[in-house]
């Protein structure tokens, strides 16, 4: 079957560069979701993406979908022909909605009947009668939260669309995507070559636009601008090294078609400010790398990415050395401004920003903060100046500087705190307690910093849960997920044995706002959480966390350690026996209920069986319940391999279901009993077997 290369692309305005990324894989993908669901063959796929353009090229996409086997039922034998064995108006309507004569039916049999039957071959569509469904259901699919219109059209995009690119081998597929008619034609470089490019076909497109000024491939691309920076950086000194963030360079390679990295440098005063300032200055509001000299220290020197090859780079440079200077003048300002006040008094004004509407100004939940944090800094030995550290947690929020650059949220507070004179420690915990601001930042490091930010993210959770805003689908406007995250990385990593279940109970206990069931509601949101990332390690099943977390344990570490004791419980050969037995004595107890507080009447134990279970029970009680309570799960665990045999002659000897109710009552009493012993630190039976 034949095979061409198949290119698309939308040209469009400038697309918001944050999400460019994100847009081209979604359009990749869902072509070649549709094309794989079509049954269509084909080669890699590539995806492009530049500020004024999305595409793809998939590398020899067959020209039809494959022939398929097609079997159809029609109606039974009984009523397809009369008694003259002429066929009736249901197989001739059968075999006409089939396309054949009624002879060229054929026939089946089962057990159930006889009926006619249509065996044939149906053809595979053309690719290019596909592509146009295919495409429009790709680009609706795509995340993007608001759409916009343009002109007389009724289209929707993200942006206004230009032009629209479909090329099959060297063939125009002639289809309407986004109420334009596609086409051949596309266009380079806005400034250096806007003229029209027409393409013959997809392997002459990045070479195409290449020399129109355009690098096509984002990968690319945003290699040329990390290489470029560098090389940038290191002209402007001996040992001279540009700061590159990831983000901020996938940012950048998505505002350039044609980068052109360019060396500026500012005023050394500016360096007396805070680095974090400087460098939010310099990269997240202007988009520059900054750039350190040898010995780690901010130079004074950025490096700025151009989309235009200017024919006097100086110009270029003085434009960006005059915008980035007022920017840096305003920080120093407000850097000069908010060191006069004492972090106490920018806490007072705490009271007139609304955390939330329901739940109190900043005030209010710094003072629940506070309490709550005072309470986990006595259980980790933070030591005595929690009060005071996390009474300033916020007081940085309503300086100057933070009202301008949000991101140095607790950052600013610190060194607020240092030039105050305040204990390190304080001023440490005051940045810590944002930690982590998101996935792969590091936790607090000290104890301090750790109480604070547990007692803020319980706050912010069970607050915002209290009030019934809890995330919905992909809607998470108070972070709660990243909230929960941060709570388990915390406990977890800083190993804190700390009863979660009960600090979300008096949290919940200190709320504006009392709603029966918040605390319960908020664990097993953690809980959910926790079960994700126990997912991701090795040799850990689902059925493996429903049994550890079936018993609720209330801290997190508590139910890692369990798990772990499970794992290393689960590779002795009578762990799958014991896994049975606790699963058939749930299913017994499941149907014939015992009440708790009937126990076990010894004397009732007329078989051997149980009372040697009942002895089997006594003697092994005591040493699995003490290495619970010292957290020696795996030797609870192990110790349970005692009970293997007199449970299996239990059930080999003994009638648990008597006639007798007074037998019945007290043997599923025992069994309660050896249940509760078996479900001590995980419920064996969830677990297979």
């Amino acid at each position: 079957m034949s095979a061409r290369d198949l290119l698309f692309e939308l040209r469009t305005e400038e697309l918001p560069p944050r999400s460019l990324s994100t847009l081209s894989d979604a359009l990749t993908e869902g072509i070649a979701k549709g094309i794989d669901a079509a049954g269509i063959a084909h080669g890699r796929v590539h995806s492009f993406a530049t500020p004024r353009r999305l595409a793809v090229w998939v590398e020899k996409l067959s020209a039809r979908q494959p022939d398929r086997q097609v079997e159809r039922r029609g109606p039974p034998l009984s009523n397809s022909f009369d008694a003259q064995g002429a066929p009736t108006q249901a197989a001739t309507a059968f075999a006409k909605s089939c396309g054949v004569a009624v002879e060229e039916l054929s026939k089946f049999t089962t057990v159930k009947g006889a009926w006619l039957q249509y065996r044939g071959t149906e053809r595979g569509a053309a690719t290019t009668s596909l592509l146009g469904d295919i495409l429009i259901r790709a680009i609706a699919a795509l995340p993007i939260p608001k759409r916009m219109r343009w002109g007389a059209s009724s289209a929707e995009f993200v942006r206004p669309v230009h032009s629209v690119l479909l090329l099959y081998g060297e063939e125009v597929v002639p289809v309407t995507v986004l109420g334009l008619a596609a086409d051949r034609i596309t266009s380079g470089h806005r400034f250096h070559s806007p003229k029209p490019i027409v393409l013959r076909g997809a392997k002459g497109y990045e070479n195409r636009l290449r020399r129109a000024k355009v690098v096509v491939d984002f990968a690319r691309r945003r290699e040329s601008i990390r290489a470029g920076v560098k090389e940038a950086a290191a002209a402007c000194g001996p040992g001279f090294a540009a700061l590159v963030d990831e983000a901020l360079l996938d940012e950048v390679t998505a505002l350039v078609e044609w980068p052109v990295p360019l060396a500026g440098r500012f005023e050394q005063r500016f360096l007396s400010l805070p680095r974090e300032v400087v460098i939010a200055t310099v990269q997240d509001h202007q988009r520059y790398f900054p750039v350190q000299g040898a010995d780690g220290h901010l130079s004074g020197w950025f490096v700025t990415v151009s989309n235009i090859e200017s024919r006097d780079p100086s110009k270029v440079r003085e434009g960006n050395e005059r915008v980035v200077r007022p920017r840096l003048s305003d920080a120093a300002f407000f850097w000069e401004q908010d060191i006069k006040i004492p972090l106490e008094q920018h806490a007072a004004k705490l009271a007139g920003m609304v955390f939330q509407a329901k739940l109190g100004s900043y005030a209010d939940k710094t003072a629940r903060v506070t309490k709550l944090a005072e309470l986990i800094g006595g259980r980790i030995g933070a030591g005595p100046e929690i009060t005071q550290a996390a009474g300033l947690s916020k007081a940085d929020l309503m300086s100057a500087m933070v009202g301008e650059f949000p991101e140095l949220q607790g950052t600013m507070g610190r060194y607020y705190a240092q030039a105050q004179g305040l204990p390190q420690g304080v001023a440490v915990a005051i940045e810590e307690h944002y930690r982590p601001r998101y996935a792969g930042d590091a936790v607090p490091a000290t104890p301090l910093g750790r109480a604070v930010a547990l007692a803020d993210k319980i706050d912010t959770l069970v607050g915002i849960f209290a009030i019934e805003q809890r995330p919905t689908g992909t809607k998470d406007p108070f972070g709660l997920r990243r909230a929960a995250l941060g709570v388990l990385r915390i406990l977890l990593e800083a190993e804190l044995d700390l009863d979660l279940a009960d600090l979300l109970a008096l949290s919940a206990a200190g709320q504006p706002v009392q709603r029966a069931g918040v605390a319960d509601e908020v664990y097993e949101f953690v809980a959910e959480r926790l079960r994700g990332m126990l997912l991701e390690q090795p040799g850990t099943t689902a059925e493996m966390l429903d049994a550890v977390l079936a018993n609720r344990p209330r801290s997190p570490l508590d139910a890692v350690r369990r798990l772990a004791a499970l794992k290393e419980f689960l590779l002795l050969p009578d762990a799958g026996v014991l896994a049975a037995i606790n699963k058939r004595i749930a299913n017994l107890l499941k149907k014939t209920a015992i009440q708790s507080d009937v126990s076990v009447d010894t004397g009732g134990l007329a078989e051997a069986a149980e009372r040697g279970l009942h002895q089997a029970l006594l003697n092994l009680r005591d040493p699995v319940l003490e290495a619970s309570r010292q957290r020696r799960y795996a030797d609870s665990l192990q110790a349970l391999v005692g009970l293997r045999a007199p449970v299996n002659d239990f059930f080999d000897g003994v009638m648990v279901m008597d006639e007798d109710a007074a037998k019945r009552n007290n043997r599923l009493a025992l069994l309660r009993d050896v249940q509760i012993l078996l479900t001590g630190v995980a419920d064996l039976s969830r677990l297979p077997g």
